[in-house]
């Protein structure tokens, strides 16, 4: 068997891809947007909604992106997805007018559904199967250095040139780093990764309009936008209570460190909690970690304590994404379904932040406001536990299986 036809491979190309994609794709903006608003006199909303509306656009697109995916496999969409970026790239570098520069992050959306998380965990869930979870934890903890490397990259390029330069040396960095490795993915002739001839081309309809899916997306929906309306607006909350926005920003920052202790504990906690169990147990876990927020008001000790439990009940939730659909439903058909299940979570996170704001303005108050998205989190917890409740429970592939099928390229 030749070296390149090992999960290994497949894992180290998509841990080097996804830190690249999310650093760049996803990080960049953050770090730039106040070079770009002082150059060219566009609002800060006005830039950043350019991006949300990219965001919103890639939960979209990741349904197609799905049938793509179980059609041709990982090779060609996420190296098409790859390129489409460094399209997007180059254009937002180019645009000099608030419509050119959203329609550039339009098409940074679209790539957006094709090389980030969604792919990588279809890939890496038709791999290894009920052996997922090392796998899993290994790309989401790569893919949560992404900030860390790309953040600071992105400032020193502005140090030394002006954000339409950066933008450029990004995306020729993006083209070099991602276009290739990807190319090295396994093509569509994966045993698993296509649906068979013989199955039915409707039964992913079936399961979409089904009442179980309706609810687990609709509650790990709401659990996901609890925690980022909260959690992405943790330096008004703290400042509110009166600390500096020093001891915020650190708050801030230790939910990062908290997303890798999560996802960690995650991994851990699977081998006492089954599949069937983790969203209603992270989702609970979501839900005290943001009340917290709303009853604790100090001292700087206890708020960074709930600072990384939030963290950590975040980071959890990225991998009970990414296991909630194969565990139930298997891998057949796993691209559309992965697609249709991340739609609406990765559209309304898009307007978590706003909606944070928004609700604290209303009730006056960013602590109220955690109370709120705590009580709706609950909620989500209580929907994921009725979707699987009374529903059989599929059996996996035998939990010691440690390789993937055969590659033929």
């Amino acid at each position: 068997m030749r070296w390149w036809a090992g999960l290994d491979r497949v894992v180290v190309l998509l841990c080097v891809t996804e830190v690249a994609s999310w650093g760049i794709l996803y990080y960049s903006l953050p770090a730039s947007v106040e070079e770009i608003t002082t150059d060219t006199g566009w609002s800060g909303l006005a830039v950043t909604g350019c991006f949300s509306a990219g965001l919103i656009l890639s939960a979209a697109a990741g349904i197609l992106v799905g049938r793509f995916l179980d059609r041709w496999g990982p090779r060609y969409v996420m190296t098409a997805g790859s390129a489409l970026a460094v399209v997007g790239l180059v254009l937002v570098a180019a645009a000099t007018t608030v419509p050119a520069f959203l329609a550039a992050w339009l098409v940074i959306g679209v790539a957006q559904a094709a090389v980030l998380y969604q792919p990588a965990f279809t890939v890496i869930t038709r791999h290894y199967g009920a052996a997922r979870d090392k796998p899993m934890l290994i790309l989401t903890l790569a893919g949560g250095l992404a900030s860390t490397i790309f953040v600071p990259i992105t400032l020193a390029l502005l140090a030394v040139l002006d954000w339409r330069a950066t933008y450029l040396v990004l995306a020729g960095l993006l083209a070099a780093v991602t276009i290739p490795l990807h190319l090295m993915l396994p093509g569509a002739r994966h045993s698993l990764a296509r649906t068979p001839a013989t199955a039915d081309r409707t039964a992913h309809s079936r399961v979409i309009t089904s009442r179980r899916f309706v609810l687990l997306v609709g509650g790990i929906t709401a659990i996901a936008f609890s925690s980022y309306a909260v959690t992405l607006n943790l330096l008004p909350l703290v400042t509110e209570r009166g600390y500096s926005v020093a001891v915020a920003a650190l708050a801030f920052a230790l939910v990062g460190v908290g997303q890798v202790v999560g996802r960690i504990g995650l991994t851990i906690l699977t081998r006492s909690v089954s599949a069937r169990y983790r969203p209603l147990v992270v989702g609970l876990f979501i839900a005290a970690t943001v009340g917290l927020f709303a009853v604790v008001p100090g001292p700087v000790w206890m708020i960074a304590v709930v600072s990384t439990l939030a963290g950590a009940a975040r980071g959890a939730l990225t991998l009970v994404q990414a296991t909630a659909v194969p565990s139930r439903w298997g891998t057949e058909r796993l691209g559309v379904l992965n697609g249709a299940f991340a739609a609406p979570i990765t559209a309304l996170t898009a307007f978590a932040p706003v909606a944070g704001v928004a609700v604290a303005t209303g009730f006056g108050s960013y602590a109220v406001a955690a109370a709120a998205f705590a009580g709706l989190a609950v909620v989500g917890a209580a929907c994921v536990y009725l979707a699987d409740r009374h529903e059989p429970w599929p059996v996996e592939e035998p939990t010691d299986v440690r390789q993937p099928a055969r590659i033929v390229d």
